[in-house]
């Protein structure tokens, strides 16, 4: 299988010309409320459709959660194939965000759907849980180095129940968190401009100061908006490794649809605002 030019540099060049937002895509039944829009199928097509020309051809990333589109069943799996093709067509890279995590031909099996060149729903990258320990990832990120895409790891999660996995330590001494990073430095070893195999860090952790987050490769950093992280956090949260950092706003976007122009302003606004932290740190 021909691959892409690995995700890692592909990330990199997008980043630096369009800056490093990522906007999810995440059509809560609220939402679709706000919107004017009706908890179907229909509503959901409207709503992808609508994110993806506002704010496709301008940011760096797009994150659809794969979730609010599988509770429509195979008419909500469709509308996200043709979100995906649509956003990567409009110069936008893909981070499909489906969390997967499990062993031997069954991960080897959530990996051919979505980073397989030739798979309906292949995207540039895939988020993955590393909790049954992280070999058992090792399908998904063969397959990604075959294909040029990427993982981003569930390393340090926002969600307040992260914290009882993830800062577990080890009989090493080490953090459950911190070994998962370390995995992913082994990973990008090498790798120039940036590495292919990301962790998922929250940006509303504050103080990381005593994990290595500069592993190498991207970091994607949802928390921004909705939950309570502003781009001024940035540089405190994630010190020398900011450049890298892919911050995620999905609600604080969204919510300002379904005018298209009002979401190409949002996205802009979060877009200056987060390269200005970054530059300045």
């Amino acid at each position: 299988m021909t691959g892409l030019e690995p995700f890692g540099a592909r990330l990199r060049r997008a980043m630096d010309e369009r800056g490093p937002l990522c906007v999810g895509i995440d059509p809560h039944a609220s939402l679709l409320a706000e919107w004017g829009l009706g908890d179907t199928v229909d509503g959901l097509e409207r709503f992808s459709r609508t994110v993806v020309e506002a704010v496709a051809g301008r940011v760096a990333v797009l994150k659809p959660q794969s979730a609010f589109f599988e509770r429509f069943g195979s008419r909500g799996v469709a509308v996200l194939e043709t979100t995906v093709r649509e956003a990567r067509e409009a110069g936008a890279l893909v981070v499909m965000d489906a969390k997967r995590g499990d062993i031997g031909s069954t991960m080897a099996a959530y990996a051919e759907a979505f980073l397989h060149k030739d798979a309906p729903l292949f995207s540039d990258a895939l988020t993955v849980s590393p909790y049954l320990g992280y070999g058992s990832l090792s399908p998904a990120v063969a397959l990604a180095r075959e294909s040029g895409a990427g993982l981003f790891v569930l390393a340090l999660t926002s969600n307040p129940e992260g914290g009882e996995v993830q800062h577990a330590v080890r009989t090493d001494g080490r953090t459950v968190g911190a070994t998962v990073l370390g995995h992913l430095a082994l990973e990008n070893a090498g790798e120039e401009p940036l590495g292919s195999f990301g962790a998922v860090v929250g940006a509303t952790l504050g103080d990381l100061s005593s994990y290595d987050l500069d592993m190498g490769g991207p970091i994607l950093a949802p928390g921004i908006g909705a939950q309570g992280a502003t781009p001024a956090d940035l540089p405190a949260v994630f010190g020398r490794a900011v450049r890298n950092v892919v911050p995620n706003v999905s609600r604080g976007v969204l919510r300002h649809g379904p005018d298209v122009v009002a979401l190409r302003d949002a996205a802009e606004r979060f877009a200056d605002e987060i390269r200005a932290a970054v530059t300045s740190a």
